[in-house]
């Protein structure tokens, strides 16, 4: 199970959920998966001054949060990867923490409000097709990486015929042939004589 944590320091303009205007943290353990304890959470933190709900993953594991933060009119903020990971790198240790990653969100909140990016409609749909994007990426790994474990079998299996099909292994014929005839002798038996 993922958890996605909750760490609040105090904003000197606008407080963030969980803080009071003298900095004392009102909530700091795991945000609820559950959206009616998200609700009654922003409820009472919103007895406490205006809520400021700042994200670094507005597609995943954010969703839901940010879904009912927008839905109880709670300002959502997001803190893109690229900074996220560049403020981490100011802060002491390397260990990947949902704890450390939610101080420094928080942290970020609070004295470097410019780092932060509105979000809206348009960035979770920009978010979802970034991560139709990521699979294709994988894909696209995934079958460098079986082409290349095929052209390394026949570079041990018969060289002369890697040279001749590794370079061709995206083509449907290449590939229907080393199906039908996955070795050098059931090739030579088709009576080719190069």
């Amino acid at each position: 199970m993922v958890t996605l944590k909750a760490h609040i320091l105090p904003h000197p303009d606008l407080q963030p959920p969980g803080c009071r205007g003298s900095g004392k943290r009102l909530f700091d353990k795991a945000l609820p998966n559950d959206e009616n304890k998200l609700r009654s959470l922003i409820s009472d933190l919103k007895q406490h001054g205006q809520i400021l709900l700042v994200v670094d993953q507005p597609a995943t594991i954010g969703a839901l949060p940010v879904a009912v933060a927008r839905s109880e009119g709670v300002l959502v903020g997001y803190l893109p990867g690229l900074a996220m990971r560049r403020i981490a790198d100011l802060h002491a240790g390397e260990a990947k923490t949902d704890a450390r990653d939610a101080a420094i969100i928080a942290e970020a909140a609070r004295t470097l409000p410019h780092a932060l990016r509105t979000l809206k409609l348009a960035d979770e749909q920009i978010a979802e097709l970034s991560m139709l994007c990521g699979f294709d990426d994988d894909l696209a790994a995934q079958t460098t990486q079986a082409s290349n474990r095929i052209r390394g079998l026949l570079t041990q299996i018969h060289p002369a015929l890697e040279r001749v099909l590794g370079p061709r292994l995206e083509h449907p014929a290449v590939l229907d042939l080393l199906q039908r005839y996955p070795s050098p002798e059931k090739l030579a038996s088709l009576g080719f004589a190069g």
